[in-house]
């Protein structure tokens, strides 16, 4: 005698099971991963310099104004990534305008160092996926 028993759906089971079938949704899902896992693993190698030599990045303008060694300024700007990749994972409405707005200093920097104009470009692209990822956050906020 085999009996299969399975567990009752629930309405809330049932909802889940909808939402992770939205591609809506999903490429919300797809960009608070993506934009929670980035900026912590970028900011984690401003301290070890493995993906990179970060510092050569930094804009000598910019150098120039902040105290401190350009090492020492990365350090800081990998301190605001992993800060922001937190604040993606906890409140991505507010998370994706705060990496969105990173990037446009990024991108800012970039521009004035000359032979960095296709980094400013691909990075113009994550801006654009930032502001993505804070309207679905607000479209598929928790109630």
């Amino acid at each position: 005698m085999s009996s299969s028993t399975t567990a009752p759906t629930t309405p809330a089971r049932q909802q889940r099971r909808a939402a992770l079938r939205d591609p809506g949704y999903q490429a919300f899902l797809i960009l608070r991963t993506g934009f929670t896992v980035a900026p912590i693993l970028f900011g984690l190698d401003k301290f070890a310099n493995l993906l990179t030599d970060w510092p050569h990045y930094l804009a000598p303008w910019i150098n120039d104004i902040v105290p401190g060694t350009a090492q020492q300024a990365m350090y800081a700007v990998g301190g605001v990534e992993i800060v922001a990749g937190v604040v993606v994972a906890l409140a991505p409405r507010f998370g994706g305008w705060l990496v969105a707005g990173w990037l446009a200093g990024i991108i800012v920097n970039l521009l004035t160092i000359p032979g960095y104009y296709d980094v400013a470009l691909r990075d113009f692209g994550l801006l654009l996926g930032a502001v993505a990822l804070a309207r679905l956050a607000e479209r598929y906020r928790a109630r």
